[in-house]
């Protein structure tokens, strides 16, 4: 049956799509099998694994049943043992017949399991699982597991409530903390939480906490949000003098809400009249627009966000009236998703060893003449570390170097066309670029191919340094790095390419910081400046501008320090804040 077939697929990361795993599941085109129970039994079987990889194991069902893979195995046994409707297949189809005639033994297995987690019932064991107090229990060694966990984040959504109000209703009963470690290792039912340091308004709750049906998170009132995901709204550091600002990649709306939310924080009902800033929110595909425009208005942020359904920003006119007073611009382009974790509950799928010697005395009794059908039959070699559920799905093609590197050539690229023309707003003075990639093709690479670009030297552009940044962010110590195998990169001097490495933001996961891999860096420039060359363009056949730099190859050397910025000139036409 195509059910666990594709959802095998899924589990083993076949599918090279972005997105959450409920999205990946959900706009697969080519499923023949319903979604929803896909997806559940994905989740489910995923939950379940740390259980079921020993059951599987010590049956000696793979052993066996050669032709199964382990992740076939998982998921039959999750049906066969756990699902009320048991496998969803006819009687007599390969994979029912397969998994059945092993009842009896696996059911004997999970027994066994249940009685060593202390559990009386099923439905003990099964409350163990779903609070995350059941994991596996050796690895492939036979040394404990190792298992990095990631905390469930939760930024407080300020346009509707405050961190004191939830802390009294949400979260009341709840001790705080002294550090993030407690919470980490924290079961789901623990009732903890820990006060982010770097990022107004986030606290931490222990990896398996649910609050996905809890009335805040319905209202809108919480937002799930990884820390990293809310250092580019935070470091933008918006002001109302800062008039109207640009979101340039916005679906599904996290870091779109946070900036409406920092900004309304900021606005004074006092200060002169006039039209309130705004933010422009782009989002080129018409159904992630919709998702967006959802998001905004669960979170009470459309009083200031202006939802630009199914538009490019790439196909914005930077001098336009409409864009005359974007001030600041958010941008975190589409990379490979390389520093993601799995966030969908933080599930962690445990597969069964094929090369498990465990098998029982009566399955080793079985006849020649069957073990004689089964000779000659590979063992599919898959892997028995942990597998984390991305939230964007792995670099699956890039198992070979050359394909990885002409993927980030070409979303380096992108990304750096991109930043450019963002530097393009005549009236914008500062911008963030951030990515949850852990390439320095897509981070310190596109900063520095920013910073050397025409329009950046044209305009102005600088790294924000570290000692000018919002505080919070100021102290975070992770910061750039050099990727060793370019050399010195051709820059003409160590100085600046300190400075800037030491104004880049990084972020590594499988830490004690609970973060996803993320880069995020900002680019200031004075209100007044004298221009020095005008900025090289050169135009496709569709007349739009393109940038002549095309992304870092193992050749390529970067471009020499920018020009000294020239002494400041007065700017026509300045404007006194929410005067238009």
């Amino acid at each position: 049956m195509s059910l666990y077939y594709e959802a095998a697929s899924i589990l083993t990361n076949a599918d090279s799509t972005g997105g959450s795993l409920k999205s990946r599941i959900f706009n697969k085109k080519d499923l023949k099998s319903k979604p929803a129970q896909v997806f559940a039994l994905v989740t489910e079987a995923s939950k379940w694994s740390g259980v079921l990889k020993d059951v599987v194991e010590k049956s000696g069902l793979l052993k066996e049943e050669r032709k199964l893979t382990p992740v076939l195995a998982l998921l039959l046994a999750h049906d066969l043992l756990l699902s009320k409707g048991g496998v969803a297949a006819p009687a007599n189809h390969v994979l029912k017949l397969t998994i059945t005639r092993h009842k009896a033994r696996l059911n004997a297995e999970l027994v066994k399991s249940r009685i060593k987690r202390g559990c009386g019932t099923l439905e003990q064991l099964r409350e163990q699982v779903n609070s995350g107090e059941v994991e596996i229990t050796t690895a492939p060694n036979g040394s404990p597991a190792e298992s990095i966990q990631h905390p469930r984040w939760v930024r407080i959504n300020t346009l509707k409530t405050t961190l004191e109000i939830q802390l009294s209703t949400t979260f009341a009963g709840y001790n705080k903390a002294d550090g993030l470690a407690p919470v980490i290792s924290a079961s789901g039912s623990s009732k903890l939480l820990y006060l982010d340091p770097h990022i107004p308004n986030l606290i931490a709750l222990p990896p398996r906490a649910d609050f996905a049906k809890s009335p805040a998170y319905l209202a809108g009132h919480i937002i799930f949000q990884d820390k990293a995901s809310c250092f580019p709204a935070y470091l933008l550091d918006v002001q109302p003098e800062d008039e109207d600002i640009i979101d340039a990649c916005a679906a599904p709306g996290n870091k779109t809400t946070h900036l409406s939310a920092i900004l309304s924080e900021r606005v004074d009902s006092s200060m002169p009249e006039g039209p309130a800033p705004k933010i422009f929110a782009y989002e080129k595909d018409a159904r992630r627009s919709m998702i967006l425009d959802k998001m905004v208005k669960i979170a009470g942020a459309d009083k200031n966000v202006r939802v630009k359904v199914a538009k490019d920003f790439l196909a914005t006119k930077p001098d336009s009236l409409e864009m005359e007073h974007v001030r600041a611009l958010l941008l975190d382009p589409s990379c490979s998703g390389s520093g993601i974790v799995g966030r969908d509950d933080n599930v962690k799928v445990y597969l069964p060893d094929s090369k498990s010697t465990e098998a029982t005395n009566s399955l080793s009794r079985k006849s020649k003449k069957r073990k004689r059908a089964k000779a000659g039959v590979e063992t599919p070699k898959v892997p028995t570390a942990p597998l984390e559920v991305e939230e964007s799905a792995p670099e699956v093609a890039a198992q070979d170097g050359t394909e990885l590197r002409d993927r980030l050539k070409a979303l380096s690229t992108f990304q750096l066309h991109l930043l450019t023309h963002a530097m393009r707003f005549p009236n914008a003075r500062k911008i963030t670029y951030s990515t949850c990639s852990i390439h320095f093709e897509e981070n310190e690479g596109v900063v520095f191919g920013a910073l050397t670009s025409p329009i950046a030297k044209e305009r102005g552009w600088r790294i924000l340094a570290r000692d000018k940044q919002v505080l919070g962010l100021r102290r975070w110590e992770r910061r750039g790095s050099w990727d060793e195998d370019r050399g010195d990169g051709g820059i003409a001097t160590e100085k600046w390419k300190a400075e800037v490495l030491e104004g880049c933001i990084r972020c590594e996961k499988g830490t004690e910081e609970g973060t996803m891999g993320f880069f995020v860096a900002a680019f200031v420039r004075d209100s007044t400046f004298k221009a020095a060359e005008p900025a090289s363009e050169v135009m496709d056949e569709d007349g739009e501008e393109e940038e002549e730099w095309s992304g870092f190859s193992e050749d390529d050397a970067i471009p020499s320090e920018p020009a000294t910025v020239q002494s400041p000139a007065s700017t026509k036409g300045k404007k006194p804040k929410h005067k238009r």
